[in-house]
């Protein structure tokens, strides 16, 4: 439990609006910017994706490029605890783990050859338990949804299949992901992929389209 004296540093001192490039000084402000700019930020990565590593330091890449223009510590690892506004919400990993625990959690991913050749119902095992994984170590004050999803999709394409997050809902991946991290149960998980996972679509690029960035969904609404 943090100290009664403890003070967010990420956020504007005295109020509980997250420190921001932008000006915003409410959350609903910061919200629609931080929408607007990220995506636009996403859209870039369909000519200039960040290398591909399979690693932490991919997921920093890509929070950097997705919020540059929003929070001047984009692409750093939190340096506090946090965890969902929801009643009953566990914290996540304690901050001082994320760089050691990323490094486990990545290589058991690359292990597993990167999900490429598995059946559908193999591949939605497969990624509900990695996804978990690295949820868990949610390594940035803010964001960490969207990042995930950019990576995510990545890794589904590259392994022949397409990740439609559109008939989900950002409450249903926040439950599912508690669930998963806090009562050890990837059932809701594994029901969430089985929506989520497509064939891939022909396409002319390996790695991104611009449907794929459509169907990331970021905003207000989206995953954080």
């Amino acid at each position: 439990m943090a100290s009664p004296d403890f003070v967010d540093p990420y956020l504007i001192p005295g109020t509980s609006i997250l420190r921001n490039l932008v000006g915003a000084d409410s959350d609903s402000v910061l919200a629609r910017a931080e929408a607007d700019l990220s995506f636009a930020r996403a859209l870039q990565l369909l000519d200039a994706p960040v290398p591909p590593t399979n690693d932490l330091a991919e997921l920093r890449a890509i929070y950097r490029h997705l919020f540059q223009d929003v929070y001047d510590w984009a692409g750093q690892i939190r340096i506090v605890d946090v965890r969902k506004d929801v009643t009953g919400a566990e914290y996540f990993l304690p901050w001082g783990l994320i760089e050691r625990a990323a490094r486990t959690s990545f290589a058991e991913l690359v292990d597993d050859g990167l999900l490429v050749g598995l059946s559908r119902p193999v591949f939605v095992e497969k990624l509900a338990y990695h996804y978990e994984k690295i949820n868990y170590l949610h390594p940035f004050r803010e964001g960490n949804g969207r990042t995930q999803r950019i990576f995510w999709n990545r890794v589904a394409l590259r392994a022949g299949w397409q990740l439609d997050w559109r008939p989900v809902h950002g409450e249903e991946n926040h439950a599912a992901a508690r669930a998963g991290s806090d009562q050890l149960d990837l059932g809701p998980l594994l029901r969430m992929f089985d929506k989520v996972v497509t064939a891939a679509d022909a396409r002319d690029e390996p790695d991104w389209s611009t449907s794929e960035i459509e169907r990331l969904s970021i905003g207000p609404s989206a995953v954080d």
